[in-house]
């Protein structure tokens, strides 16, 4: 559940630190007090877009802050690992966003996140719906999810079988496209392969080529400095060997007279046979370098050969290879098509055919399940004040199996006796629609995982006994789920397990909002308030709404 929610800056709010519980809690407060911030807050919380207008007027930044204690947190763990982040440390969900004026941050458990990953990570987090917020409620797609929930299906054998069908059809597809493909361009396929294949590339052997190539082209100058090199250590009068003998005899006179010198000579013996290694090995490489012009040529042409083919194929010869390879798959399947065609549409038709078993049994489920759910929405919606209403779930059976199954489904409801049922989404009362919301959550209250549900004024546009019925039915929903019930009906008040009022004052010429909790007399007050009278019939009316 949200065991905290700490507001600062955030519009009317400068401070708020809310400990909540398990259960029912209420929220109430006049029109205008600030309740909307409580679910701004949520919605920050969420992942929702935000802008700097929200920030307390005179202030730099706002942040609000979320602390939840997940019971089961292995979805959230999922989608936190799959953003690269460390999972929940004993179930502790810790979620910060920061709107300043020159940008926002949001982070969870003190590492930063993208805005999507954390809109992701709220949709198991919290379930909000305020007067207009039933999008999820009217598509058919999300019908079909509650559905499946109820009758306990797992889509994900289903789901597997069906995208490997899926991916073989499209193989099979586009090579019954490739019946079409014309002789020009199977000529220009094998003119390709063959081009490539002729040239028999080695990708290991560009570098070496071209090395060889580099040495041959300049191969005159290097023989010239090579020599010059080679001439300047010979043993030749002036050369440096030559010299260097002149230097030992010296030496070894020296060290006749004294043989302590021995240790500071010792090293010249050794550079004289370096010296004249290395005037050996440049005569032996101005040698090898002494091309034949045959050679020299053959290697210029493998190089041209490399840059045409980088320059009509790839950039590399790996590149070249891989597109020769293309080519030769193209060239192979359409040119053996017709085995190919036999062998993909009998694997084509195997898959359906699991498909269509999946599919079948997932169907049998639904149908199974619709009248059964249907017949407990009724009857929450009784409760809920629609007497004579009606409620169908309705099946459509699809031509072609999708990635939900075989059917589409429709919630259908009829709220006066006598007439047709319609489609949740052609229903135009706001009232209407968030009761059969309430009932819809009610039904599937043990399948809905999500441990916070808000409701925000979805109690508007009813009566008072209406209102009583809905109070009752969130208090059944507070003992399996934390519910937040934000209203202005004393009868849904009543029923929180907690109560909180929403005040808004006027402290050094700014006018702030907070929040206090509310018990005894000071909540039957509030009762009495929202009655709309401070009478002994009014307070009376609130004990009797607390008692009941």
């Amino acid at each position: 559940m949200l065991t905290l929610l700490k507001i600062r800056n955030l519009a009317l709010v400068d401070e708020l630190v809310w400990e909540l519980g398990p259960g029912l809690v209420g929220v109430t407060g006049e029109t205008g007090a600030g309740k909307s911030v409580i679910v701004g807050a949520l919605k920050l919380v969420l992942g929702e877009r935000a802008d700097k207008s929200l920030i307390r007027t005179g202030e730099s930044s706002c942040t609000v802050e979320a602390v939840f204690e997940l019971a089961n947190a292995e979805e959230v763990d999922a989608v936190l690992e799959e953003g690269g982040l460390e999972p929940c440390d004993g179930g502790l969900l810790i979620v910060r966003r920061a709107i300043g004026q020159s940008g926002n941050r949001q982070f969870v458990n003190d590492s930063p996140v993208t805005l999507a990953l954390l809109k992701r990570i709220g949709e198991h987090l919290v379930d909000l719906h305020g007067p207009h917020d039933h999008q999820s409620l009217l598509s058919t797609e999300r019908q079909l999810a509650m559905l499946d929930a109820y009758a306990g299906v797992d889509l994900e054998k289903y789901r597997e079988a069906w995208r490997a069908w899926r991916a073989k059809q499209t193989e099979l597809e586009e090579l019954q496209e490739a019946e079409s493909t014309g002789s020009q361009e199977l000529d220009l396929l094998r003119h390709q392969v063959d081009e490539i294949n002729a040239a028999s590339l080695k990708p290991e052997e560009e570098e070496e080529i071209a090395d060889r190539y580099r040495r041959a082209s300049n191969a005159s100058r290097l023989v010239e400095l090579a020599g010059a090199a080679a001439g300047a250590l010979g043993g030749d009068e002036g050369g440096v060997v030559s010299l260097l003998a002149e230097v030992q005899k010296h030496v070894r006179e020296l060290e006749k007279l004294d043989p302590t010198v021995c240790e500071k000579t010792m090293g010249l013996e050794g550079a004289v046979l370096e010296l004249q290694e290395l005037e050996t090995t440049l005569q032996d490489y101005a040698e090898e370098l002494d091309l034949d012009p045959k050679e020299a040529a053959e290697l210029e042409q493998r190089v041209n050969l490399f840059e045409t083919l980088k320059r009509k194929y790839g950039v590399s010869l790996e590149a070249v290879l891989a597109h020769r390879d293309r080519c030769a798959d193209r060239l192979d399947a359409v040119e053996n098509r017709g085995e190919r065609l036999d062998q993909l549409t009998a694997e084509v038709a195997k898959l359906r055919e699991k498909v269509d078993d999946l599919g079948r049994k997932l169907g049998l489920k639904r149908k199974k399940a619709g009248p059964k759910l249907a017949k407990e929405i009724a009857g929450q919606l009784k409760d809920l004040g629609f007497k004579q209403s009606s409620f169908e779930i309705r099946l459509e059976a699809k031509r072609e199996p999708t990635i939900h199954g075989f059917e589409g489904v429709e919630f259908q409801f009829g709220p006066n006796p006598g007439e047709p049922l319609q489609p949740l989404r052609l229903i135009g009362s706001s009232g209407e629609i968030s009761r059969v919301m309430l009932a819809v959550k009610s039904a599937l209250a043990d399948q809905d995982a999500t441990p916070l549900m808000v409701f925000d004024e979805i109690d508007a546009n009813v009566g008072g006994e209406i209102a009583r019925a809905v109070g009752k039915k969130m208090a059944v929903l507070g003992a399996r789920h934390q519910v937040v019930a934000i209203t202005h009906f004393p009868q849904v008040a009543a029923t929180a397990a907690r109560h909180y009022v929403v005040e808004k004052d006027v402290a050094g010429g700014r006018t702030r909002s907070h929040l206090y909790p509310v018990n005894g007399d000071q909540r039957i007050d509030e009762l009495v308030r929202m009655l709309g009278g401070g009478g002994k019939s009014a307070r009376e009316m609130a004990v009797s709404l607390l008692e009941e």
